[in-house]
């Protein structure tokens, strides 16, 4: 029995690229395991966003070499494999700076993996050639058995690749111009899904609301008129999507959370920063109150929408007076969650290229003002779940015997004692009391209708 380690950073998106290569081998008759030591096969599905994160692909890089040697010594071969991001970027480089590499492999060909695994047999392969064929239609389809390990949410990526190129993204130049997946093929992924039991289904894309996939009827379809389609499989309880682009939020999505029920209300809608003249350096293409608007419009057709953003603090030339600008949208908005960074320079991206390079301190000075005002605005948002009854899907079992855990519809943690209910089920929870990064609830009705 041959075995696999994969190790997927970064995005949704690596996860579910991670699990379709595994798909993959497993044709090949590879079984995953969850250490490295005993793996045949290893296999890191990198992200190239920040600067850190390569960083860390290469210190494993360095691991990883060690531990080949060492199987090598006992007579067990391991071969190593670089996916992903870093590996569309840096190809060759990263063999250069670790021979131990057997193959690197871009992102749009990890469906050759088996025929590529055969040529790093006979010397070492490189492939991050973008290939005029859909890998979506060479994946197989993952087991039931699978399916079910993974369990009851899952991602299905349905549009790749970005044509926005803001001045410090990588996305356009790793993953390619937008692509989105035909409609049948994602209707019948998400099928398969739920078939074997999942119930929460996330659509992924570098800018999923740009979807533009080609329907059944020969027409264009749009990410709404998708999502509504998706609705109609029989188990899909809940729909969300990620990650989107202001500009592309239409009124048709914007009413689809507000007529979709399976749609849940959070929604993912990154803004980067808060001061016009740094989003028009970034690229943006919108205005600080253009979103703020768009961010109204979204609360009028669904009020208790939960909203969630990205942030780059100490973007080349951001000033101080920049900064205050997006602490006042985010003081405005109230984002119940978000993800935020210091501005890491990626080579080949315009933003490298600016010269008014900000000092370390400057930014982790913001960074920290900035996490600390989004952290307020979180815990605020849970605690107002306190009193609520709201509908929780129990996604696996919680760290004590008889608790379950799930999640809310807007994406909240939640633990609750029962010994009645089961993984997969959607559970009406009174939410009692508000923990640093979960809630705590009892269940007050029997499981729902899927």
């Amino acid at each position: 029995m041959k075995k696999v380690h994969i190790k997927s950073y970064g995005c949704q998106m690596n996860v579910y690229d991670g699990q379709r290569m595994a798909d993959v081998l497993g044709q090949e008759g590879y079984v995953e395991t969850e250490t490295p030591e005993d793996a045949d096969l290893v296999l890191l599905n990198t992200c190239h966003i920040r600067e850190r994160a390569s960083h860390k692909v290469y210190t494993e890089l360095g691991k990883l070499r060690d531990l080949k040697r060492e199987r090598r010594a006992q007579g067990r071969e391991t071969q190593l494999v670089v996916a992903g991001c870093v590996a569309q970027a840096e190809g060759a480089e990263i063999q250069r700076r670790q021979p131990a590499v057997d193959l690197v492999v871009g992102p749009q060909t990890y469906h050759r993996l088996p025929e590529l695994l055969r040529q790093a047999r006979g010397g070492r392969v490189v492939d991050t050639e973008l290939p005029p064929e859909d890998k979506f239609g060479h994946l197989p389809a993952p087991k039931p058995a699978a399916i079910l390990a993974r369990g009851v949410t899952a991602f299905v990526t349905v549009q790749e690749g970005c044509d926005k190129f803001c001045a410090f993204c990588v996305v356009p130049y790793t993953r390619g111009a937008e692509f989105s997946r035909p409609v049948a093929q994602v209707l019948a992924e998400v099928a398969r899904l739920a078939e074997a039991g999942v119930r929460d289904v996330t659509l992924l894309g570098q800018n999923v609301n740009a979807y533009h996939g080609e329907g059944p009827d020969g027409r264009v379809w749009t990410l709404a008129r998708l999502m509504h389609r998706i609705a109609e499989v029989p188990g899909i309880a809940r729909i969300r999507y990620t990650t989107s682009h202001p500009r592309d939020m239409d009124d048709e999505l914007i009413a689809a959370h507000r007529d979709l029920p399976q749609l849940m209300p959070f929604l993912h809608l990154p803004v980067q920063a808060g001061a016009d003249r740094t989003l028009a350096a970034m690229n943006r293409k919108h205005t600080a109150d253009e979103y703020r608007r768009l961010i109204a419009r979204i609360r009028e057709a669904r009020p208790d929408i939960a909203l969630s953003s990205d942030f780059i603090v100490g973007f080349p030339g951001e000033t101080d007076a920049d900064f205050e600008e997006t602490m006042r949208l985010i003081a405005d908005v109230r984002f119940a969650s978000a993800y935020s960074f210091k501005y890491s320079p990626r080579p080949g991206t315009p933003a490298a290229e600016i010269a008014a390079q900000l000092p370390a301190a400057v930014m982790d000075e913001r960074l920290y003002r900035l996490q600390a005002l989004v952290e307020e605005h979180r815990q605020d948002f849970n605690r107002a779940m306190v009193g609520r009854t709201v509908e929780v899907l129990l996604e696996r079992a919680g760290r004590h015997p008889g608790q379950l855990a799930g999640k809310t519809p807007y994406m909240q943690a939640v633990q609750i004692e029962s010994d009645s209910h089961a993984i997969g089920d959607r559970v009406m929870v009174a939410i009692e009391r508000a923990g640093s990064n979960s809630l705590f609830g009892r269940p007050v009705r029997r499981e729902l209708a899927a």
